[in-house]
């Protein structure tokens, strides 16, 4: 086993397909997908799966990631400390679903822990997505909620992918409103107030399932529904159409202004939001500096 085997097993897992990390890596695929091999032989484990459909992490080889990464970032920090090396890219990724204090958090750690080179992602993406790609290793991290409507699905599909919540906090529900909207003076609205408001969400694709809404009440209908997939189209339509969509009531104004407010939903509700990892890897070290950014910004 090789240092260099170990930062292939972690392209080839951060890039999903061997043909993409080998173009990376600057080697051919066959020499690529011959180390690998070599590499599971030696060790005695399938690190990864290869289907029709792309290649994706065992789950022993989600545990051998997690020692690779580990053992690769301890010796660049030995090589930078005694031999004065330049230090490797910085690797992390995070998939969340469309919250403000995540993209503060990962401004917050990109301005600490961001070196002279690094390579990060931050996707806000699909809720079957973010499980997705934490079970694959694509990223380190994931942020969803549970409520009591959605748990046992959610709950059922990070115990088969081998994944654990951990818990952020627990909000009530609060919808995000213009500040020009007639709802935005009162303390509190009720369900039955919005009727006549369109109703804004994000899109969840082939996935669109109750569950996976990233908005609590799923299953109520609406006169007026529009469905989006980024969230500065959502905040514009609030204010271009007095829309309004369901959240935990935690916004940034740094980010999205003082045109969006939120006002609490008077309903007996909670949603309990968290980041989801693998139960068998131990974070990295921006994976911890990542979960500390997201508490000091939800504090904030």
């Amino acid at each position: 086993m090789t240092l260099q085997q170990l930062k292939y097993v972690i392209e080839v897992a951060s890039r999903g397909s061997m043909n993409e990390a080998a173009k990376r890596l600057f080697i051919s695929q066959p020499s690529l997908s011959n180390a690998i091999r070599e590499l599971e032989e030696e060790v005695g484990v399938t690190i990864f799966e290869r289907t029709n459909k792309g290649i994706t992490l065992t789950k022993e080889g989600t545990e051998f990631l997690s020692y690779a990464r580990q053992v690769v970032e301890q010796a660049d920090l030995l090589e930078n400390r005694y031999m004065g090396g330049k230090p490797s890219p910085q690797h992390f990724s995070v998939s969340t679903q469309h919250y403000a204090f995540a993209v503060n958090a990962f401004v917050s750690l990109v301005r600490e822990h961001g070196l002279e080179e690094y390579e990060m992602a931050l996707r806000e993406t699909k809720t079957y997505e973010i499980i997705e790609d934490v079970k694959n290793m694509r990223s380190e991290i994931g942020i969803l909620y549970l409520n009591e409507f959605n748990a046992k699905v959610i709950n059922k599909m990070l115990k088969s992918a081998n994944l654990q919540f951990n818990s952020l906090f627990v909000a009530k529900p609060h919808i995000f409103i213009s500040v020009h909207n007639p709802l935005a003076k009162q303390k509190s609205v009720t369900i039955d107030q919005l009727d006549d408001y369109p109703y804004l969400s994000f899109d969840q694709g082939e996935y669109n399932s109750f569950h996976f809404s990233e908005e609590i009440l799923s299953t109520l209908s609406h006169k007026k529904s529009i469905r989006v997939n980024d969230r500065a189209t959502l905040f514009n339509l609030l204010i271009g159409l007095n829309g309004y969509t369901i959240s935990t009531g935690v916004l940034s104004a740094d980010l999205n202004g003082n045109d969006i407010i939120p006002v609490p939903l008077s309903i007996d509700e909670t949603i309990h939001v968290g980041w989801i990892g693998h139960k068998n890897a131990s974070l990295t070290k921006l994976g911890a500096a990542y979960v500390e950014a997201l508490k000091a910004a939800i504090q904030e």
